[in-house]
């Protein structure tokens, strides 16, 4: 917007007109500031329509690649090169360097030791030094001794740690910066970035044999060993895959780490071989692949095996060979497959990330050299794709100079990154499982849990389990004349030892009538569990599918072993809403065809009703003596007709209530005498209690109980807090109790122009009118 400020009338400013000598040069000054204003004016227009014509936003990130030019005939580093020698292109299309640094090992300067730290936010690294900066380490090496212990036989682990000793001791030079990390039971950094030996070698020394114990791949992997196939072997490749994907995302966890590292970093992968099957480690293979190219991290295998003589019979440590494989050449064949099998993804790991790898030789040592001839001087070169999409597809790297007389060495491409909407399956799926495993909550999208509990017989409960997600939290997407949108739910439930025991996966697709307005509601979603008395903890996340983003809730929940209560009593729940039931849920929120929705908050309008669902569970048997003795009291207490087994209602004044004993259509015929009533208290002081029930036969015989439900509107209540306390007494056996639980009344809301019935949602969720 141009603004043009207004120049002063003449007898406005009669202290600058007596300052001008003359008409002509009050008039010349006018004309001077108003051809100004004009000339600044159009300036300023053209300058914005200019602005104004569009708007570029180009979202890029640097890409680094690593290149060492080598002279063809000596294989020595050539020096000196510039920017101007280099042109680099990604598929086919040339891309402009933005960065370019020459780093050399014989230009590196003394490391102040305290400063040497691999320490990061969110990673295994977990040094107590400051973080190091990228000027400290400028020129130096920076290698990370990385010990797969789950894949390596006692006598590998050996082999590994003398190779690592005589580096250390041998051919570790002064501008080494070294770390070392294993892979057992769990990932874990045995010894910071540090340039002391001693520390070095006694983390190395720390390593046992027994440590693989319980991690060997399972009986049907594809180790070197002989297929027999005329006895059976149990099927144990998903046990295989699972221990695949831990040790790739182990060197993903290592390179995420190091990531705000510049400088090149070299991993030296000790392992007894890595397999996958198929495309079944697909995705955590990519993963690894790309967050080692992402830091700028070559990874370096080391078949820790050595050099193996693959017998047709196979080796002591597989049984006896039955059959006709070993006369065929079908066994020696089958060990030749499963030992290329085990040592392909060591050398993808390396050719991918500019590394290289090292099979079928007992001596390491040339592993160290040639990690440390990679990295003792090479080019840094920088650029920003031209290429925005973030499909994660693989792109390929092409880097020239002109000369003919040197060879260059560089990774031959990367993943572009990937947004949400151009992942696959398997990613989409992977990400969910690391939320759910992670220690770290997702906090883009506010999710909010509740659990409550009803007993289905001495040992079991059930503990139905409501997920609410506010509707502004979603972002619908129009298609025709309804909102549209998907969500992804995953949770387990996790014993007092750690051990899953139950898990639930949903995807809920959600099509609204646009008039609902319910970005203004909330969406919840109800599953159950059968759980048995105990201490639980339960974690659910929650991602919607048009960006990804993802939000999760954890809590501890108990659930209390009633044959030790004296009144046996249920969750209490609170609702303010009723949806007609699925003709396949067997929810026990369900009541006479309807399902109760919990209300989480406990906030209600006064428009609003509020109701009631609890069960007591075994109460005391009453002899017909106690009944006749206190029939009088029963008639005055309720100030009419109590709710009777048969389930009828009950209409009672201010606010008016409707009270059920339950469904009524299967009594039992044992008499029992259960009193209950809810008050609502107000700074202490009581201002409203229901009429006094009370049950004399069971109302849901096939769980011993009795199931109470009350409906209160809340027109006459005032808004404000309360605490609401729901009074149970078994007086048959003399027992009682008074749960108390805060609700929030609020004042009714305006209403808009527009009403609009529940939405129909996929089963398992519902909008919610709070």
């Amino acid at each position: 917007m141009i603004e043009i400020t207004r120049l002063p009338k003449v007898n406005q400013a009669p202290n600058r007109v007596r300052h001008l000598r003359g008409v002509k040069a009050l008039l010349a000054m006018l004309m001077l500031a108003i051809s100004s204003a004009l000339f600044t004016a159009q300036a300023q227009n053209q300058q914005d329509q200019q602005d104004q014509s569009f708007t570029l936003k180009v979202n890029s990130d640097l890409v680094l690649t690593n290149v060492v030019v080598r002279d063809k005939k000596t294989g020595q580093v050539v020096k000196g090169l510039t920017q101007k020698d280099f042109t680099i292109t990604e598929n086919g299309k040339s891309q402009q360097i933005v960065s370019f640094d020459f780093e050399s090992v014989d230009e590196a300067a003394a490391l102040n030791e305290a400063t040497i730290s691999g320490k990061t936010g969110n990673s295994i690294v977990l040094g107590k030094s400051p973080i190091v900066t990228g000027d400290a380490l400028r020129d130096h090496r920076l290698v990370v001794l990385f010990f797969d212990i789950t894949s390596m036989q006692p006598e590998d682990i050996e082999r590994a740690q003398d190779a690592a000793r005589s580096y250390i001791n041998k051919q570790m030079q002064a501008a080494d910066v070294v770390a070392v990390a294993s892979l057992d039971s769990s990932l874990s950094l045995d010894q910071d970035f540090t340039q002391n030996k001693q520390l070095l070698l006694n983390a190395i020394n720390s390593y046992s044999g027994d440590q693989t114990q319980g991690y060997a791949p399972g009986a049907t992997s594809t180790t070197n060993q002989v297929e027999d196939t005329t006895a059976y072997t149990a099927d144990e490749s998903e046990y295989n895959d699972i221990n695949t994907d831990r040790e790739l995302y182990a060197i993903a966890s290592i390179a995420k780490s190091l990531n705000y590292i510049n400088q090149k970093k070299s991993l030296l992968y000790f392992s007894g071989g890595i397999s996958r099957d198929g495309i079944e480690n697909q995705a955590s293979l990519r993963s690894a692949i790309n967050s080692a190219v992402r830091s700028n991290m070559s990874i370096y295998s080391v078949d820790a095996r050595g050099l193996q003589a693959i017998s047709p019979l196979g080796d002591a440590s597989t049984g006896s060979l039955r059959g006709t494989s070993g006369y065929n050449g079908a066994a020696l064949q089958n060990n030749l497959d499963a030992n290329f099998n085990s040592q392909e993804v060591m050398a993808n790991l390396s050719s991918d990330t500019g590394g290289k790898a090292f099979f079928d030789s007992n001596d390491f040592a040339p592993a160290f050299q040639r990690m440390q001839q990679d990295t003792s001087a090479y080019y840094v070169i920088g650029f920003r794709s031209t290429d925005t999409r973030r499909d994660g597809a693989y792109r390929r790297l092409s880097i020239k100079i002109n000369r003919p007389d040197v060879k260059l060495e560089y990774r031959p491409g990367y993943y572009a990154p990937a947004d949400f909407r151009h992942s696959n399956k398997e990613d989409r799926e992977r990400e969910l499982s690391d939320q759910l495993a992670s220690d770290l909550p997702a906090t883009d999208v506010s999710v909010y849990l509740q659990a409550l509990y009803f007993r289905l017989d001495d040992f079991h409960y059930s503990v139905p389990i409501s997920i609410l997600v506010p509707g502004s939290q979603i972002p619908f997407v129009k298609g025709g004349d309804r909102d549209k949108a998907t969500l992804d739910i995953i949770g387990e439930v996790k014993d007092s030892a750690g051990r899953v025991i139950g898990n639930a996966r949903d995807t809920v697709k959600l099509a609204i009538d646009q008039a609902q307005q319910v970005r203004q509601r909330t969406i919840q979603y109800s599953t159950n569990f059968s759980l048995p008395a105990g201490k639980f903890h339960l974690k659910f996340v929650v991602r919607e599918n048009e960006t990804g983003r993802m939000g999760s809730f954890e809590t501890d929940i108990n659930v209390p072993d009633l044959r030790k209560a004296p009144v046996k009593l249920s969750s209490v729940v609170l609702a303010s809403q009723r949806i007609p039931a699925g003709k396949k849920s067997d929810s026990l929120l369900i009541r006479d065809g309807q399902q109760i929705v919990p209300n989480l908050a406990h906030v209600f309008t006064q428009n609003q009703h509020l109701y009631f669902l609890y069960e007591v569970y075994n109460p005391a048997k009453a002899t017909t003596q106690d009944l006749s003795s206190r029939a009088e009291s029963r008639s005055n207490a309720a100030e009419g007709p109590a709710v009777s087994t048969a389930g009828a209602q009950q209409t009672v004044p201010h606010p008016s209530a409707k009270q059920k004993g339950g469904s009524g259509k299967d009594t039992a015929t044992t008499p029992v005498r259960v009193l209950t009533s809810i008050q609502f208290l107000s700074n202490g002081l009581k201002v409203y209690e229901t009429p006094l029930i009370q049950a004399t036969q069971l109302n849901v015989p096939t769980r011993d109980a009795i199931a109470f439900q009350f409906d209160v509107p809340l027109t006459d209540l005032k808004p404000g807090l309360y605490t609401c306390q729901v009074n149970v007494i078994d007086d048959a056996g003399g027992s009682f109790t008074f749960p108390r639980m805060a609700l929030l009344v609020r004042e009714t809301a305006p209403a808009t122009p527009t009403t609009a019935p529940t939405p129909t949602t996929t089963t398992g969720a519902s909008p919610s009118g709070r």
